[in-house]
């Protein structure tokens, strides 16, 4: 393993230095520190040390990690003195010597905790525009400032990715989604209008298709009074179809009644109902529970369908073996 020592951390670049160590196995699992001792060793011991002696107890090592982003410039991170070199150097890194003393690792993570502790207070007083697309917070009660933004809520829906406000700027990666131009300007603002309330933050496929198809699906005049009397159940539609649909394929209408007063007795008992209630929550209960039922039903079905074809595959299977020894 090696590693690249640089000192650049000095106005003077007569002062700088670069040393290159190929480490012992024994230092791999040592602390960073043992590193900086012996750059500061072979540093003073040197030409540049002449004008610039260093002092170990006031430097600490740091290595330059990339930006999240291609257009983010690439930052130092500090090594904690005690941190183990084969866990946080890799091979060939270029680490560098900086001013300041070094740090452990507990005193790096409560420093961190300092910060995000600090960021959450200040961010209390802080409040964030409500507009889609604005990033901007400002103190609660203003200065409001200039906002850009879109109109409408962000859609994902597949891969791509766009504002449904903009719908002929599509991205497929999401860093290049929240480079897209807005479309609006104003003012920040984080009070939200009473039509605002039930606003989507987001849109996906089904909205979309709703879209397209000019709205939620309309129900019949017949679905609408099922529904008016059954006291606003939606799923009392959906038993007069399937009660009706049942019996085409020979279910009797007798048979369907029972079966759906069984599974509304059960609603009852698993909810803590009075037996006799008969409302919407119940009849709606009693739809997700037949459904769930007669699915487990079609499963039960369609798993006995695959085990009768195995065996009809095997006894053919056995048969071809029969008549090719045959053959033979």
């Amino acid at each position: 393993m090696k590693v690249f020592l640089r000192y650049e951390d000095n106005d003077d670049e007569s002062t700088h230095k670069t040393l290159k160590i190929t480490l012992p196995k024994i230092w791999k699992s040592g602390p960073t520190s043992r590193l900086l001792e012996q750059f500061v060793e072979s540093y003073n011991s040197g030409k540049e040390a002449q004008s610039n002696t260093l002092d170990v107890s006031s430097l600490h090592l740091s290595i330059r990690r990339p930006g999240n982003t291609d257009d983010e410039i690439s930052t130092l991170k500090d090594l904690p003195s005690d941190g183990i070199i084969i866990e946080t150097i890799s091979d060939r890194d270029d680490v560098y010597v900086c001013h300041g003393p070094s740090r452990t690792t507990s005193e790096i993570s409560a420093e961190r905790q300092a910060q995000l502790d600090k960021q959450k207070e200040e961010m209390k007083n802080l409040s964030k525009c409500i507009h889609f697309g604005c990033n901007n917070r400002f103190p609660k009660g203003g200065p409001y400032p200039e906002c850009k933004y879109h109109s409408g809520p962000p859609v994902f829906h597949e891969t791509a990715k766009y504002w449904s406000c903009c719908p002929d700027k599509k991205c497929f990666d999401f860093e290049d989604f929240l480079q897209l131009p807005t479309c609006q300007t104003g003012t920040c603002t984080d009070v939200r209008d009473d039509c605002d309330g039930g606003r989507k933050e987001f849109m996906g496929g089904c909205d979309i298709r709703e879209q397209l198809s000019g709205g939620p699906k309309l129900r019949s005049i017949d679905d609408f009074n099922r529904s008016v009397a059954a006291g606003g159940s939606e799923g009392a539609p959906v038993l007069e179809r399937l009660r009706s649909v049942m019996e085409e394929i020979g279910v009797e209408n007798e048979l369907f009644d029972q079966v759906l007063s069984g599974v509304k007795k059960e609603v009852r008992e698993k909810n803590g109902f009075g037996v006799e209630r008969d409302d919407a929550l119940v009849v709606d209960e009693a739809v997700k529970t037949l459904g769930e039922k007669l699915k487990n039903s079609m499963k039960a079905i369609a798993v006995e369908q695959l085990r009768i074809n195995n065996r009809a595959a095997k006894k053919q299977c056995r048969g071809i073996i029969v008549m090719t020894k045959l053959a033979i």
